[in-house]
């Protein structure tokens, strides 16, 4: 989707009640959700055991605890949560030291919203560690602040990363727009009283009264996100 832009001070820029953007990390500005299924592969093989692909879609969007809960009852593995914590951290980190690719649409959409002035944070189930590393590529300039997994004491699908985001930015969660890309993602920020744009990377995320889906950033501006104070 292609549009122009008004400039601050235009009837739709005064009009929109949009007070903030809260945007997920893995799997909506880069992605990494392939990479985490990786790691998770590449660390369980090593402790001798096989996961099954139907399981990528039950730990997709974190948080780390429940996904990396679930794979050790799944696989009988030996091995703590804090354990296997760090050796998923690890081996994302590694992948994400290689290559980092940003989704369609991504740079292009924070500039915009850079450019207009509009308050943004940054909202992920990742690590702090995770986090500060991928903000390298992403460009840490673009947020007022960021929320890690294991800086809050209920991560998603609590709405709690979502509530102290909108505090910290000032801002209503009701006029705040949040882009995910997970189900896990999405029951988060709905709880929280956003307005949510769902683009989905790894599963479907079906369209329902107050949830938006697009296929990409690509299809998602200023004026379209304007536009969903209205809805």
């Amino acid at each position: 989707m292609t549009s122009t832009v008004p400039a601050l001070g235009t009837p739709m820029a005064e009009s929109s009640a949009l007070q903030g953007v809260l945007l997920d990390m893995d799997g909506t500005l880069v992605d990494t959700e392939g990479f985490w299924w990786d790691a998770e592969v590449e660390v369980f093989a090593s402790l001798g055991h096989a996961l099954d692909e139907a399981w990528r879609d039950v730990v997709v969007g974190g948080p780390m605890t429940r996904s990396a809960g679930f794979l050790i009852e799944a696989t009988g593995a030996d091995i703590t949560v804090p354990e296997l914590t760090v050796l998923l951290n690890d081996g994302f980190e590694n992948r994400i030291s290689r290559s980092l690719p940003l989704m369609p649409g991504a740079t292009r959409l924070l500039a915009e919203l850079a450019t207009h002035g509009v308050p943004m944070a940054l909202v992920s189930a990742s690590h702090r560690r995770i986090i500060d590393r991928v903000l390298d590529s992403i460009g840490a300039h673009h947020f007022e602040l960021t929320v890690a997994g294991d800086e809050v004491a209920r991560t998603k699908p609590h709405p709690d990363p979502y509530l102290l985001a909108a505090r910290g930015l000032g801002a209503d969660p009701a006029r705040c727009a949040v882009i995910e890309d997970t189900a896990t993602g999405v029951a988060s920020a709905e709880a929280a009283g956003c307005r949510v744009v769902a683009v989905p990377s790894v599963a479907p995320i079906p369209a329902v009264a107050g949830r938006t889906v697009v296929p990409s950033l690509e299809h998602v501006n200023l004026p379209f996100l304007q536009g969903l104070m209205t809805l």
